[in-house]
């Protein structure tokens, strides 16, 4: 699933994609690491896998898109 970056704490490593919809979706630090990511600039393009019911599912990665 693709999403964009919306917010990102580099102390915690977390923070909130949006998806296309314009829902916003928290992310924590192990989704984070779990992606390889050193850093993550607001607006970005990513990659997530989610996990969960559809209106609440939690991001278990979080990597760049790449075309």
């Amino acid at each position: 699933m693709q999403a964009t970056a919306y917010t990102y704490d580099p102390g915690t490593r977390s923070g909130q994609v949006l998806l296309d919809d314009g829902t916003p979706v928290p992310f924590d630090e192990a989704a984070f690491d779990a992606g390889g990511l050193r850093l993550l600039r607001p607006g970005q393009r990513v990659r997530i896998e989610v996990e969960g019911p559809k209106e609440s599912p939690r991001i278990t990665l979080v990597t760049l898109q790449t075309f």
